[in-house]
């Protein structure tokens, strides 16, 4: 061997002793957090590094009555989402991947300063799920609550999941809930997340305009309230939705109004706000008009939920609205998809979710094309 054939092989060994010493000292997220499947149990996938790692928050309660760390640990994923458990799985898996790629997945949407004058809206974050190529259009998804309880996991990761598969991108909105709903904190934070994802577009790679909004149940409510001329988008300046995607959505309170005035604004409407303007005074089926946005939507008759607050005055109405103001829209009713539901797998909903991006991309072409 000649003296320089010595010298790159021991340059090579020493490369390699090199890159051996660094793989060494590489930290996890390198060798890449395990999935998690339907068998981990929630601790475990509380404790997986890509979870705990992408700042992602999995804990469905809100402060007044916060899950306790011994409540629901030991529950395997398939017992805690339910039949929709392989969505979820799926959605909690691109949060792990997006981490172990180096991919930022939570972003706080408020200042620090604004924070710091109201601790509440800490608790505020958008979940980024890139689409497989830049340039994409993307979803918000929100998920219900019950005053205390969301649906993150179940609901919003399952979606994602689905959105991701058909190529959008998609985030994930973190909302108050509970006592810090006071003044319409919830939609407040919707605004602002659109607001937050329309001037961070480039940075995101998704289209500003053409987006849509993902909704179940209350947070259905929500994204039918942004598709107003009273509270909606056009008060912001912002791009109207290209489609509204609600999922057994609350459009009428009904008698459930003075529990949330009492509960949450303590019966003492501010200055800022007429009692009408509180997001759960608000009746969508009558501030439908013209300008309302391209609307699928869907729900089950077995929803013992929507029939509590009276089915006639929930989706029904909105539809016939709807029609009455010429607005583009599709509604799908399942003999059985109970409330709570999210992407209906092993129900009569299984696949709506496709369904209702089918209607999105003909909304979006109809738009484009003057329709």
């Amino acid at each position: 061997m000649t003296i320089t054939g010595k010298i790159q092989k021991r340059l090579c060994a020493g490369a390699a002793l090199a890159m051996l010493a660094a793989a060494l000292l590489m930290p996890a997220q390198a060798a890449g957090a395990p999935h998690v499947t339907p068998d981990t149990t929630v601790a475990e996938m509380r404790a997986n590094e890509g979870i705990m790692g992408s700042g992602v928050n999995t804990w469905d309660r809100g402060d007044l009555l916060p899950e306790q760390p011994w409540m629901y640990g030991h529950w395997t994923l398939r017992r805690f989402i339910g039949s929709t458990v392989e969505d979820g799985v799926a959605g909690l898996n691109l949060i792990i991947d997006n981490y172990n790629q180096g991919v930022q997945v939570t972003y706080p949407i408020y200042t620090p300063e604004e924070i710091a004058a109201d601790p509440s809206l800490a608790e505020v974050e958008l979940y980024y799920f890139p689409a497989t190529q830049p340039g994409a259009k993307y979803a918000l998804v929100l998920a219900g609550n019950m005053f205390e309880r969301t649906s993150v996991v179940k609901e919003a990761c399952g979606a994602v999941s689905q959105l991701h598969e058909m190529g959008y991108g998609a985030f994930i909105l973190r909302y108050r809930i509970g006592r810090d709903l006071k003044d319409n904190a919830n939609y407040k934070d919707l605004v602002r997340a659109v607001q937050f994802i329309t001037e961070n577009a480039e940075k995101f790679e998704v289209q500003a305009e053409d987006y849509a909004l993902v909704g179940h149940s209350a947070g259905g409510q929500l994204c039918a309230i942004f598709g107003t001329d009273r509270m909606g988008y056009s008060n912001y300046g912002l791009p109207k939705p290209g489609a509204l995607l609600l999922a057994y959505p609350i459009i009428n309170y009904m008698y459930s109004k003075p529990a949330f005035f009492y509960l949450y604004d303590g019966a003492e409407p501010g200055d800022h706000l007429a009692p009408g303007d509180y997001y759960y005074n608000i009746e969508v089926a009558a501030e439908v008009s013209s300008d309302f946005p391209p609307t699928f939507q869907w729900y089950g008759r077995n929803d013992n939920t929507l029939k509590g607050i009276f089915f006639p005055l929930q989706s029904p109405a909105l539809d016939r609205a709807l029609e009455a103001h010429g607005v583009m829209h599709q509604m799908l009713v399942f003999d059985n998809a109970p409330h709570g539901s999210a992407t209906g797998t092993g129900t009569d909903a299984e696949g709506w979710l496709y369904q209702a991006a089918a209607f999105w991309e003909q909304a979006v072409a109809a738009r484009h094309a003057g329709g």
